[in-house]
């Protein structure tokens, strides 16, 4: 038994610096990739590793806060209207999960849950490069680091973010980050990041204190946790710039939707519905096959409705370079050269 208990520790260990070597070379959220990961590992429930997961997140994400607000990036009245809606949330969403599913089914439930919100967060990735583009194309958005505030639409973000990461742990980075870019166009990227890390800690922690109200806090699986993500994410933040960004945002892709597959094929979603903890393994590397495949295709289209060649400049690492400036694109100069 205690060879298994140190194995498990080993392997979380390893995941949790994997995962957050990702989260230092990309700035992506971590429950995206760490809560799918210590699934598959067996480490415990859903409820067990979302708690844990939001837990070593307000770590983490308190030292990145800090760092951003002594440098003056956040917009703080952006980031309290985002903590208005998404507080609230972020504490009623587990009890709404435990009010409505059967407590038989709630591992299955949450499966299901994080499972759709993987890909969910796979699309606004993909819609975020698109935002981008038209950005770099030169749509008229004029750069506002202090946008007027739009109260509402602004909470009710808040809202929906708080309830994703609340149920699933998946959320407070990319489907966050995305709404605030299609609302504040004219915020650079260094605000959007301050602004999404400031509003995250007090998401993250009022979702883990419900968390583990409810569901309690194993810690033979948040020690080892921090233990690996805290080294992996200062590591990747170091080496970033000498990584090619693109082609990992890519992987990040096709691993997020593959995860979000086999999840729902765990959970026995109907349409593939394996269910009983197993999966089909064919079906899910044929889907990462069809995206690794089908999306660059796809975005190669959407590029040359922008005016750009299929495939060449500017590239994903320069479509999320808020210094990037386009001069000559393929034959055609871009308004801002």
């Amino acid at each position: 038994m205690g060879d298994l208990i140190t194995m498990t520790a080993l392997s979380i260990v390893a995941a949790g610096f994997f995962v957050g070597i990702v989260v230092g070379l990309t700035g992506m959220g971590g429950g995206a990739l760490m809560t799918p990961a210590l699934i598959f590992l067996g480490v415990g429930e859903a409820a067990t590793v979302v708690t844990a997961d939001l837990t070593a997140a307000a770590i983490y994400k308190t030292g990145g806060a800090i760092v951003h607000k002594r440098e003056g990036s956040p917009n703080m009245q952006l980031a309290k209207w985002l903590i208005l809606g998404s507080v609230p949330m972020a504490l009623l969403g587990p009890h709404l999960v435990n009010w409505f599913a059967d407590p038989e089914d709630l591992d299955t439930t949450l499966k299901l849950c994080i499972g759709f919100a993987l890909l969910f967060a796979a699309s606004t990735y993909a819609l975020r490069l698109y935002i981008n583009l038209k950005r770099v194309r030169g749509d008229g958005v004029q750069a506002d680091p202090n946008p007027p505030i739009r109260p509402i639409p602004t909470v009710l973000v808040g809202a929906l973010g708080g309830l994703l990461v609340g149920i699933t742990s998946v959320g407070s980075g990319s489907v966050i980050m995305i709404a605030l870019l299609m609302l504040y166009p004219g915020l650079s990227a260094v605000k959007l990041v301050g602004t999404d890390l400031v509003q995250a800690v007090p998401l993250v922690m009022a979702a883990a204190f419900s968390n583990i109200a409810l569901h309690g806090l194993d810690w033979a699986v948040l020690i080892p946790l921090v233990i690996g993500s805290v080294p992996g994410t200062l590591l990747g933040a170091k080496i970033a710039p000498r990584v090619p960004q693109s082609i990992i945002r890519r992987g990040i892709v096709v691993v997020l939707t593959m995860s979000g597959v086999a999840l729902l094929d765990k959970a026995g979603w109907a349409p593939l519905g394996a269910g009983e903890d197993e999966t089909h393994p064919m079906l899910i590397a044929g889907v990462g096959l069809f995206v690794v495949i089908v999306l660059p295709i796809v975005w190669g289209f959407i590029r040359k409705t922008q005016g750009l060649p299929m495939f060449g400049s500017p590239t994903i690492a320069q479509l999320e370079d808020p210094n990037f400036r386009p001069g000559l694109v393929g034959m055609k100069r871009t308004k801002d050269s």
